[in-house]
């Protein structure tokens, strides 16, 4: 069985996994773009220790699309190496780090210098995760003829909010920030 590091070592970079992305690249990047780093100190702060993050994702989720980008900047600020593990080439990985029993991402796993896992992040901030558990409330049940037409379409909705709203961003940000300092502690 594989460890983080090794998954993290194998991993393309944040960079490059998000040049190559095939879905939700043009929301993805327009995240990246706007989102700007709030003048708290974290950044410099986490220079002072040796990590690096392991993101498990994949770039058809939306989640990942909003989250990732402002994870990446993060770690630019903060000279962080961020690589990517794909969920669904190798499920080991993300079967470790199961959210309710799921497979959700993204997983943000932040390691230390010898590789050690310290803790992780995902697969969404409080506000995101009340969001999307008000529209999963308001779809109709599964067995409903009209369920698929109505998830994509609250879907497309989160979507839209996750790349324009930047409260949302700020959320992801101040979350993560959150549960790295109590890992650091």
């Amino acid at each position: 069985m594989k460890t983080e590091q090794q998954y993290f070592e194998e991993g393309k970079s944040i960079r490059t996994y998000m040049n190559e992305m095939s879905m939700l690249k043009e929301e993805s990047y327009a995240v990246y773009e706007q989102f700007q780093l709030p003048a708290d100190g974290f950044a410099e702060q986490l220079k002072q220790h040796q990590l690096h993050f392991l993101t498990i994702t994949e770039d058809w989720c939306g989640d990942a699309m909003m989250i990732n980008p402002i994870i990446r900047k993060l770690a630019e600020a903060a000279d962080i190496e961020v690589r990517v593990a794909l969920r669904d080439a190798d499920t080991d990985l993300i079967d470790r780090h199961l959210t309710n029993g799921g497979r959700s991402i993204p997983m943000i796993l932040i390691l230390n210098n010898q590789g050690q896992l310290l803790g992780k992040w995902g697969p969404r901030a409080p506000k995101a995760q009340q969001i999307v558990d008000e529209v999963r409330a308001s779809l109709p049940p599964k067995d409903d003829p009209s369920f698929a037409g109505k998830q994509k379409e609250a879907f497309g909705s989160l979507r839209k909010r996750y790349t324009e709203e930047q409260a949302l961003w700020s959320d992801v940000y101040d979350s993560f920030k959150e549960t790295v300092l109590a890992i650091l502690k």
